[in-house]
C-alpha cells in the first residue's frame, strides 16, 4: 500500500478540477477512500492506517488459527495448589516472614514437641460449632492448629498469618532470626509451664534445655566458685575459625581475669587474679548451636554478616567437651538454617531439615519444598551469595559426612541414642478443623475448575464467532457499509479487555458526521457485521 501522505493527496486530488457545485457521490467516496483496494493477508506487515478497507494486522491473527484452550483463561490449574502424595506442606511468606517459616518447619519435625503440643488442652477440645470459624486463643492453640494443618492439609502450602499476628510480628520487616528463636522458646516454655500434664509442661526443658556452669578459680587461694545456668542454645563465635569443633573449644576456653577485670574472692576478701571457664554439665536431646554470623561492627555502628566458611560434620561427638565423660553424647545433624545474602539486614532464610521418620533431607523455602536425592544433605546454591562479597574465600574441600557453609547461622543436632521415631496422630478435635479447611479447599478447587471450564466454553464460542465475523467484515463493492472506530475493533479482538460500547464521537466533524481527516482512525466494515456489533455492544453514533 502507498504511504499515508500519498493516499491523502490522492483522496483530494479531484478538488483541483471539480467545482463545488459539481461534487458528486463518487467524489465524497474518494475523500473517504471508500474505493481503495482492501489489503490481502500476508501483504502487509502492519495495518495500513491510510486505507479504511485494510482489515489486516488489527489483532485477527490470534483468532484465525488453532487456539490452545489455556489461552481462553488466566486461571491457573487449581490442582497445582494441591499437596502431592507424601510431600510436606509449605508456609506462605507474608512479606518478610521467611525466618519464621524456617523455625516453624524445624519445630514441626521435632516429633516430641509436636506430640506434646497436641496434648495441650484447648478451648475447642470438645469441638467447634460448624457455623463458627475457629479462632485460636493462645500461642499453643495457634501452634496446634498450624502443626495439624502441616500434617494433614490437602493444600500445597498454608497461611501462618494467625500465628504471626498473635506474636505481634511486623510482616514487612525482617527480624533478627536468632533473637526470635530465643524469645519464642522462652515464651513457649512460660506458656507450657502452666500445664498440668508433666509431658507437656516440661517438653521445652526436656528437648532443648541443657546446663553449664561458669567456674571461677582464684589464683591466690585456689577457691572455686560455680554459677550453674540453663541454656537453650550455645552461641558460638565463628571469627577466626574454620571448624565447628574449634568454635565449641573457644566457647569453653579458659579466660584470665586480670587488671581492671580482676575477680573479687570472698575467701581472700579482695580482688584477685583468677581464671574463668564454662563447663558443660548436661546436654539436651536437641542441641541448638547458634553460629554468630551477625556481629556488631564498631566502625559503622551497624550489624554485619560474617560470610566465612565453617565446616561441620553429620555426626558430632560432644563427649570431649563434657565435664562428666560417662554419658552418651553422640549427636546427628538434623537441621541447617541458612541465611542467603551478604547483609545482616536483608536476604532470605531457608531451612534444610531431616525427616526423623525416613532420614531424608528436605529444603524448606516458604511455599516450596524440595526433597534431596538419596538421604544426603545438599546445600547447593545456598552457598552462592546473592551479591559479591569483598572477601570472597574459596570453599574448602569437604570429606565424607562433612559439610562447609558460609551462610549457615544455626545447626541443630539430635541425640543419636534415642528411642525409635514416634508416630504422632492429630487429635480428633484438630482433625475436624483440618477437614473443614480441606473442604473449603476442595470447594475452591471446584469453583476455579468451573470458572476455567466456563472461560474455555466462552472462548470457543468467541473463537467461532470471530472467525465467522472476520470473514464477513469487509464491505463488498456496492453493498451498504459502516465506518467504525479502529481502536474499538482492536479491543474487540483483544480478549484481555471486554469490549465497551462503540464510541465514534472522537471522529465527528462539527456537523455530526465522520470527519474526513479522521479516516485513519476508522475502518469500513459490512453492514451485516456492524448490525451485529451495535446489537451486542451498543454505542454510537452510527456512521453508515
Amino acid at each position: 500500500m502507498a504511504p499515508r501522505l500519498q493516499l491523502e493527496k490522492a483522496a483530494w486530488r479531484w478538488t483541483e478540477t471539480v467545482p463545488p457545485e459539481a461534487v458528486a457521490q463518487e467524489h465524497i467516496e474518494a475523500a473517504y477512500r471508500v474505493r481503495l483496494e482492501p489489503c490481502q493477508r500476508g501483504a502487509c506487515r502492519r495495518n495500513c492506517r491510510g486505507n479504511p478497507n485494510c482489515l489486516v494486522g488489527i489483532g485477527e491473527h490470534v483468532w484465525l488459527g488453532e487456539i490452545d484452550e489455556n489461552s481462553f483463561h488466566n486461571i491457573d490449574d487449581p490442582n497445582c495448589e494441591r499437596r502431592k502424595k507424601n510431600a510436606f506442606v509449605g508456609l506462605t511468606n507474608l512479606g518478610a516472614t521467611c525466618y519464621v517459616n524456617t523455625f516453624l518447619q524445624m519445630w514441626f519435625l521435632n516429633l516430641e514437641l509436636r506430640q506434646a503440643l497436641y496434648l495441650c488442652p484447648s478451648a475447642c477440645s470438645d469441638g467447634v460449632p460448624k457455623d463458627t470459624d475457629y479462632e485460636p486463643q493462645s500461642i499453643c492453640e495457634h501452634l496446634q492448629y498450624l502443626f495439624a494443618l502441616l500434617q494433614n492439609s490437602k493444600r500445597r502450602y498454608i497461611d501462618p498469618s494467625g500465628f504471626v499476628k498473635a506474636l505481634g510480628l511486623d510482616t514487612a520487616q525482617q527480624q533478627d532470626a536468632q533473637e526470635f528463636s530465643k524469645l519464642f522458646m522462652s515464651l513457649l516454655e512460660d506458656t507450657l509451664s502452666k500445664q498440668k500434664n508433666p509431658d507437656v509442661r516440661n517438653i521445652v526443658q526436656k528437648q532443648f534445655c541443657g546446663e553449664y556452669a561458669y567456674v571461677t578459680v582464684c589464683n591466690q587461694c585456689g577457691r572455686e566458685s560455680k554459677l550453674v545456668s540453663k541454656f537453650y542454645e550455645l552461641e558460638l563465635n565463628i571469627q577466626g575459625h574454620k571448624q565447628l569443633t574449634d568454635c565449641i573449644t573457644e566457647f569453653l576456653k579458659e579466660e584470665k581475669l586480670e587488671g581492671d577485670n580482676r575477680y573479687f574472692c570472698e575467701t581472700c576478701q579482695s580482688k584477685q587474679n583468677a581464671t574463668r571457664k564454662i563447663r558443660l554439665l548436661s546436654l539436651p536431646c536437641t542441641l541448638n548451636l547458634q553460629l554468630m554470623r551477625f556481629v556488631f561492627d564498631r566502625q559503622t555502628g551497624h550489624k554485619k554478616k560474617l560470610n566465612t566458611y565453617i565446616g561441620f560434620s553429620e555426626l558430632l561427638d560432644m563427649e570431649p567437651f563434657m565435664e562428666q565423660k560417662n554419658g552418651v553424647y553422640v549427636y546427628e545433624l538434623s537441621a541447617v538454617l541458612i541465611h542467603r545474602g551478604v547483609s545482616a539486614y536483608s536476604g532470605h532464610y531457608i531451612a534444610h531439615v531431616k525427616d526423623p521418620q525416613t532420614g531424608e533431607w528436605y529444603k524448606f523455602n516458604d511455599e516450596d519444598i524440595e526433597k534431596m536425592e538419596g538421604k544426603k544433605l545438599q546445600l547447593g546454591i545456598e552457598e552462592d551469595l546473592a551479591e559479591p562479597s569483598k572477601s570472597q574465600t574459596r570453599k574448602p574441600k569437604c570429606g565424607k559426612g562433612t559439610h562447609c557453609s558460609r551462610n549457615a547461622y544455626m545447626l541443630v543436632y539430635r541425640l543419636q541414642a534415642r528411642e525409635k521415631s514416634l508416630t504422632v496422630e492429630v487429635p480428633a478435635f484438630l482433625q475436624e478443623l483440618v477437614e473443614r479447611d480441606n473442604c473449603k479447599f476442595e470447594e475452591w478447587c471446584n469453583e476455579m475448575a468451573e470458572m476455567r471450564k466456563q472461560s474455555v466454553a466462552r472462548g470457543k464460542i468467541k473463537h467461532e464467532e470471530v472467525k465467522e465475523l472476520y470473514q464477513r467484515l469487509p464491505a463488498e463493492a456496492g453493498s451498504p457499509y459502516d465506518f467504525i472506530s479502529l481502536e474499538w475493533l482492536q479491543k474487540w479482538l483483544d480478549e484481555s479487555t471486554p469490549p465497551k460500547p462503540i464510541d465514534n464521537t472522537a471522529c465527528l466533524c462539527s456537523h455530526g458526521k465522520l470527519h474526513p481527516d479522521k479516516i485513519s482512525l476508522m475502518k469500513r466494515i459490512s453492514e451485516y457485521v456492524a448490525d451485529f456489533f451495535y446489537r451486542r455492544y451498543g454505542g454510537g453514533p452510527r456512521l453508515n
